[in-house]
């Protein structure tokens, strides 16, 4: 199942982005840390050409701290961007930003011109948060939905350094299914935008292959489940999840393990990895290529 979600405002959104490049310098996007790649707006790097980029990683208190690092290594290396992880909790290290926006333009810091920097992300990544730090007051509208910021607004911070604040910023098309339900399990997606059932066993596949220390010792498992729709049983009988004639409601099992993976109460966990990702994208090449090939065979065919 695909998950798209792409109300009007964010398309209105990403058309002022564009129009707003011109008179940027830099661009800062903020990702989620526990999905480095899926939180990526694929749109971004067209728009912001060779235009210098800072790519912060934020909550990274509820992301594996091993992985962000493997993370922060992969984008510069393989993105030729920087790099910085920071958690909400930590004021100190996100006003880094400023220091940082100048040491990769240093030509603007002799001049009278502040220096533009644009501030994009995708819903609920911390973005709001991270410009009121860095203000030093409430500016942006914080909250923990997806969508709470709508407009786009200029921030002079000082210092020679003025934000362009955008919305909150999907793109129109998820190819990837499995990064559809990473954003919609870390809460970049509106939730009555998706099936929880679907996305909890997404998480639930996941935390088998990769995080089974942390299952046992949250559930109390002696042995672990065979597989995901196991799992959530098995975690549906142990919380009481139960619907009349015993069965197991799904739905609210979903959730709850949607909700503890939301706040780290599983653990710290990454959803992803750069090795995950590139085989996701092979086969997605693969599926690109085959329609494609069937395209061309129906209109030859016409």
């Amino acid at each position: 199942m695909l998950i798209q979600w792409f109300p009007g405002h964010m398309h209105k959104a990403s058309k002022e982005i564009k129009a707003a490049m011109e008179h940027i310098d830099l661009m800062i996007e903020i990702l989620d840390a526990r999905i480095p790649f899926s939180s990526q707006n694929p749109t971004m790097a067209t728009l912001r050409g060779d235009k210098p980029c800072i790519k912060v990683l934020s909550k990274c208190d509820l992301a594996d701290e091993s992985r962000t690092q493997i993370w922060q290594e992969y984008l510069e290396r393989e993105q030729g961007v920087k790099t910085l992880a920071v958690a909400m909790s930590q004021p100190e290290k996100i006003k880094q930003l400023t220091a940082l926006c100048h040491k990769l333009v240093p030509r603007l810091e002799s001049r009278s011109k502040p220096l533009h920097a644009l501030i994009t992300g995708i819903p609920n990544v911390g973005k709001s948060t991270i410009i009121n730090i860095l203000a030093g007051r409430t500016i942006a509208k914080t909250g923990d939905e997806p969508a709470v910021t709508k407009h786009q607004q200029r921030i002079d911070l000082g210092e020679g350094l003025v934000l362009f604040d955008t919305p909150g910023v999907l793109w129109g098309n998820i190819e990837n299914k499995n990064s559809g339900y990473r954003l919609a399990a870390t809460g970049a997606i509106k939730d009555t935008a998706f099936t929880h059932e679907n996305v909890a066993a997404f998480v639930a596949d996941y935390l088998l292959q990769h995080y089974p220390d942390l299952l046992k010792a949250r559930f109390q498992f002696d042995a672990l489940p065979e597989n995901e729709i196991e799992l959530l049983n098995v975690i549906g009988k142990k919380r009481g999840c139960l619907k009349s004639g015993g069965k197991i409601d799904l739905d609210k099992v979903s959730k709850i393990l949607i909700g503890e993976l939301r706040s780290a109460t599983l653990g710290r966990i990454t959803l992803e990895t750069p090795e995950v990702v590139e085989v996701e994208l092979a086969e997605l090449t693969i599926i690109r290529a085959e329609k494609a090939a069937k395209k061309l065979a129906r209109k030859k065919r016409d």
